[in-house]
């Protein structure tokens, strides 16, 4: 994927020779250094996202082209893909600009939000495709050789079939990473500060052991970490970020999943799986789509012996 010359006047822009009217800012980014902004394709009449990140520095910029990169590595239905891209100059600093769809939708957060405020939650039978989904295209990325590293609900779009969409690739990197001495442990610990959102950050990941393997099932966790929030309302670990507690301290202990009567035992034992916090004792993706298959509804007019 090459670079392309853009500009942008009188609330227009061009990308790769391509022209786009912009519309209304979308929202801010992850850590402050990216936008969201609604364009309309002139030529096509769809409607993207243009995602700006702003770069300060050739760090920033390189940062920036790994996201591009991530992208350019899948062409799958559960991860949105990217459109077009170009870099921009701002003076001293640049702006790396992503083209991406725009999903009207929006995210499985503002889902499960707007649900909680009505005083109800996700059903099993909406949850188990929406899993499903994920999985999918966590085992695309996993079958790379890569771990998404920052799975949660805002960074899961749903498209108008209520399908998920996995996005913001920018903090994806290889899926297993061998730790040789405390050097290389603390510099994993810090990238994992700024990169892996914290109410979503595997255990091993807040306390790097000196000598250590870690692997895609940091993913797993977060996954899980997802799981619960579609069926209580909020992350597990959300209220205690919230209040100032030390999540790194919670994550240790294994989750007590609350009784509700709303799932079943198999979704409540598959959540609790997935939050074992020896990543060791964590199911990788390819058992989870095993299980979650059991779990979908049969097809309408089929009869089932469960067993």
């Amino acid at each position: 994927m090459g670079h392309a010359l853009c500009a942008c006047a009188r609330g227009s822009l061009s990308i790769e020779g391509q022209r786009y009217l912009l519309l209304q800012r979308l929202g801010g980014g992850v850590r402050g250094f990216s936008y969201v902004d609604l364009v309309e394709g002139l030529q096509d009449g769809r409607f993207y996202a243009l995602k700006r990140i702003l770069c300060h520095d050739k760090e920033d910029r390189q940062e920036a082209l790994h996201e591009v990169e991530m992208h350019g590595l899948f062409a799958h239905p559960n991860i949105l893909r990217l459109e077009a891209h170009c870099m921009v100059e701002k003076g001293t600093k640049h702006e790396a600009w992503l083209l991406l769809p725009f999903l009207r939708r929006g995210t499985l957060w503002s889902e499960v939000e707007a649900l909680r405020d009505k005083g109800t939650f996700l059903p099993e039978e909406r949850i188990v495709p929406i899993l499903l989904g994920i999985c999918r295209g966590l085992q695309a990325i996993h079958a790379k050789g890569y771990a998404h590293r920052d799975l949660k609900p805002t960074n899961v779009l749903l498209d108008d079939e209520e399908q998920p969409v996995l996005m913001d690739l920018g903090s994806m990197n290889r899926a297993r990473i061998e730790v040789k001495g405390s050097r290389e442990a603390m510099a994993l610990q810090d990238w994992a500060a700024q990169r892996c959102t914290i109410s979503y950050r595997a255990p091993e990941l807040f306390t790097v052991e000196s000598h250590c393997v870690i692997d895609e099932r940091t993913d797993i966790w977060s996954l899980g970490c997802v799981l619960y929030c579609m069926m209580f309302g909020e992350g597990p670990y959300d209220l205690i970020f919230q209040k100032g507690d030390s999540v790194a301290l919670a994550v240790q202990n294994q989750l007590r999943v609350p009784a509700s009567g709303r799932y079943s035992a198999a979704l409540e034992c598959l959540l609790s799986s997935m939050m074992a916090v020896n990543p060791q004792d964590r199911p990788h993706v390819s058992h989870i789509l095993d299980q979650l298959e059991g779990l979908q509804p049969a097809p309408s007019g089929q009869d089932t012996t469960r067993i």
